[in-house]
């Protein structure tokens, strides 16, 4: 669709094109429109909808037990949805009061650590391949695949993982979880550091992403940016080091930061990032190798009320059998009250705001989505730039669809 502008008397009248990038397009990397007034193939004006993947996530949990809201967390970030399995499962320990034991906590650990990395190699991946080159992507996929290979050994689950459960996880790490992580560890940094030789100094990467899709860090801060985006424009703000969680306390790492906030800064965050998921990986591994006989074996907290007993004792314990039968039904009471909590998820703060008043499903739940949040800044960052540009940009924020319209 084609508009005029009308310029003053005597100029050569102008016209401007008003393109959908989106909903169904494939570089929008999911359901969700931008329209944009092009003057030639500069982006005069961006406008920005959301609402073609509504799925009522926050309603459905009024009506839900809690352990059941897990697999909706999933379908949020799925890029990373074991982050916001064990976020929703903190935010619920914060509310019934569970302590979790140190092995878990460390366990937790790995498998989120696992899951940024995971996150990260998904976005600078499909950055390289918007600006042109698809040699990383090819290069990284396929240790997405050995990540998702450790998530199907502990939980039997890929993308969606429904990992964890409300005190600790389902079942006890297998050796074969072990040697799979270790497989990992061993043959990741070297391809990783591949991946960047190939794009850091590469100088058609550089003048795709240098200066395209910039905000300072006032902008950042006052539009609520948080994680890689928030850190790219030079904020050191991460929730694991600001309000520590699952013992992150115990564990050494630096908070890398850029300084322009644009494409290319963010895309060496994430890399950053991504070495720096290694080293706690790596240290929380060593931890759960320090555990010996007994210890070893735990991976739940003594929580039977919230916790699914084995089931050999439902089989044989009547206590165990009513336990396992009110939690299957969804007939345990929660305690009432009101809490925030969150966690440094994949591409930002991800936020639980709980309400309880009692009964067995929360009263009210918002989910603080941090693409939401980046989506709105989306055409302030585009304004001005090329149509291109506007592609790039999208895939640096790394909007995630699922978690724009809970």
């Amino acid at each position: 669709m084609s508009e005029h502008i009308l310029l003053p008397e005597g100029s050569i009248e102008k016209q401007t094109t008003t393109l959908n990038l989106g909903p169904t397009h494939p570089a929008t990397h999911g359901v969700f429109q931008n329209i944009l007034e092009l003057d030639g193939e500069r982006i005069l004006k961006a406008t920005s909808t959301v609402g073609y993947i509504h799925r009522a996530f926050e309603k459905l949990a009024e009506r839900r037990p809690l352990y059941q809201i897990t697999p909706i967390t999933d379908r949020l970030n799925y890029c990373s949805s074991p982050i916001n399995n064990m976020g929703w499962h903190i935010t619920c320990e914060k509310l019934l009061g569970v302590e979790l034991p140190k092995r878990v906590d460390y366990l937790r650990i790995i498998i989120m650590e696992l899951a940024r990395i995971s996150d990260h190699l998904i976005c600078n991946s499909i950055v390289g391949v918007d600006s042109g080159a698809y040699s990383g992507f090819l290069y990284l996929m396929q240790f997405r695949e050995l990540i998702y290979e450790i998530y199907e050994e502990v939980c039997g689950s890929r993308l969606t993982t429904n990992i964890g459960r409300i005190g600790g996880f389902e079942r006890n790490f297998t050796n074969t979880a072990f040697v799979k992580l270790e497989k990992f560890l061993a043959t990741y940094p070297k391809q990783l550091k591949e991946f960047e030789t190939l794009f850091n100094r590469n100088r058609i990467f550089m003048e795709r992403t240098i200066g395209v899709g910039a905000i300072s860090a006032e902008r950042a801060l006052n539009y609520g940016f948080t994680g890689p985006n928030l850190r790219a424009a030079g904020v050191d703000y991460d929730v694991r080091v600001h309000t520590p969680y699952s013992s992150y306390q115990d564990l050494e790492f630096t908070i890398p930061v850029g300084k322009t906030g644009d494409c290319y800064d963010r895309f060496l965050v994430r890399n950053q990032e991504m070495w720096q998921s290694l080293s706690l990986i790596e240290q929380a591994y060593k931890k759960v190798q320090e555990f010996k006989g007994a210890e070893s074996e735990v991976f739940h907290a003594d929580s039977p009320a919230y916790y699914l007993p084995e089931k050999k004792d439902v089989y044989t314990k009547m206590e165990a059998l009513i336990y396992h039968f009110k939690i299957v039904m969804g007939e345990t009471d929660i305690p009432a009250g009101e809490l925030y909590s969150s966690v440094e998820g994949g591409n930002g703060e991800l936020g639980f705001y709980l309400i309880s008043d009692g009964g067995r499903s929360p009263y009210r739940l918002h989910f603080r989505r941090p693409c939401f949040i980046y989506y709105q800044a989306f055409p302030e960052l585009v304004q001005g730039g090329m149509l291109s540009d506007a592609v790039i940009t999208m895939s640096s924020l790394n909007l995630i669809a699922g978690e724009l319209d809970a």
